[in-house]
């Protein structure tokens, strides 16, 4: 008998067969002897929904209220699973957020969890229940209702995991599990059967939608084990884990692309220290996530500083950019929002040479500039024109051997 927690998203849970479906997974799992928790997603489509109503009701929501509508969705799958489940004779009690002990801080929109107390559910479970939480939201201390960013329910699954010390968080979706490219560029990329804390981190953040970040960087901080699968079937998905040595026989575990990013240049700035700080103070200020950076120094004393930030926040960026260009002497702003950024992600780097020139390499052959390049010990990224993003991504994955492979152990 195992304690598991399993969440499932808006496409597991879209209308009402789908909702059965998934109750069907979880009374198999609970007739198998072991407790459950299950947090859910909205449906399909009804957060986007939801946005567009309070956007037609008033010109500028308010973050707080649109959090109480937003929330709504999550709590209507929630009630309708544990109805369903009562009616096929299973004991489920569903709870929202803040029933379930979820506390926030108070950033409306993007809340993060600073706790969980989890007495009680686990008082339901200890009397068999099978609890049915609303994902993507929690409390303040203050009693207002927050929700957590897109992909949020990912978060409160694998937090709650950690606060009842599940044995396991399953992660169901829409896909099989985790890939080594996203199979719609790429008809060889393969499934992943183990990765790592580390490198679903990075591919996560580099483009691969599997999970929210955040869920990641709480299990990697947590240790708690997470298998992404698919709701409609039952095929063994992927295991995140953490680091193993045999991991590293695998130089290269995945390709990402992500065509949401635009740069921006600032052109001859003064060279000279507290600079970069006077230019990134202001982005860091405004929640802005700057990401790849880098500083071409001149002859005359002066550089040239590029970075690139997400497209979402590229008028926000560039306002504020264009304000501090004035007060350092900077002379212009050059922007593009035509690029993309493909990455090759491997604990094997860390173990390995020669990883860098096989991408270059490749990249060559197509004929494909490089604008931007940065590295960590387990990833390298090039800034590319987007319109060779999905042709890089095929070209790299062929590179690193992975399209000759049944499924990979990262």
């Amino acid at each position: 008998m195992a304690l598991k927690v399993q969440k499932y998203g808006g496409s597991s849970v879209a209308d009402i067969d789908h909702i059965k479906n998934v109750a069907l997974k979880v009374a198999k799992a609970y007739d198998n002897k072991n407790d459950i928790v299950v947090v859910l997603s909205a449906m399909a489509g009804i957060t986007d929904h939801l946005i567009s109503m309070a956007r037609k009701a008033a010109k500028s929501p308010s973050n707080r209220e649109l959090d109480v509508l937003l929330a709504t969705g999550e709590q209507t799958t929630a009630a309708l699973l544990a109805m369903t489940l009562k009616d096929m004779g299973y004991p489920a009690k569903s709870l929202l957020g803040f029933q379930a002990g979820i506390i926030t801080d108070e950033s409306s929109g993007k809340a993060r969890i600073i706790d969980i107390k989890a007495d009680r559910i686990k008082r339901l479970l200890n009397k068999k229940n099978i609890v049915v939480i609303a994902g993507f939201q929690g409390n303040t201390l203050n009693g207002d209702i927050t929700t957590l960013g897109r992909g949020g329910s990912d978060t409160s699954a694998v937090a709650i995991a950690y606060a009842v010390n599940a044995d396991i968080c399953e992660i169901y979706t829409d896909v099989n599990g985790v890939y080594t490219t996203d199979p719609r560029i790429c008809n060889k990329a393969k499934k992943i059967d183990t990765i790592s804390y580390e490198e679903m981190l990075e591919m996560s953040v580099l483009g691969a939608k599997v999970l929210q970040i955040r869920s990641v960087e709480f299990a990697k901080k947590f240790n708690v084990p997470i298998h992404v699968k698919s709701s409609f079937n039952e095929e063994k998905g992927t295991m995140i884990v953490n680091e193993s040595s045999y991991m590293e026989s695998v130089v290269i575990s995945g390709v990402t692309c992500d065509k949401n990013e635009t740069r921006i240049t600032l052109k001859k700035v003064p060279d000279h220290p507290g600079i970069s700080a006077k230019i990134f103070t202001p982005l860091a200020d405004a929640k802005i996530m700057v990401d790849m950076i880098i500083q071409n120094t001149r002859s005359d004393g002066r550089t040239d500083l590029t970075f690139t930030v997400p497209t979402y926040d590229f008028k926000k960026a560039k306002e504020i950019s264009e304000k501090v260009c004035k007060e350092i002497g900077a002379t212009e702003i050059l922007t593009a929002d035509n690029i993309a950024k493909v990455s090759v992600i491997g604990i094997g780097m860390k173990s390995h040479s020669g990883v860098a020139a096989t991408m270059f390499k490749a990249l060559a052959s197509e004929n494909i500039n490089i604008r931007l390049i940065s590295t960590s010990e387990i990833r390298i990224s090039c800034v590319i024109k987007a319109k060779y993003a999905e042709l890089a991504v095929r070209t790299l994955h062929t590179a690193f051997g992975l399209d000759s492979k049944k499924t990979i152990d990262a």
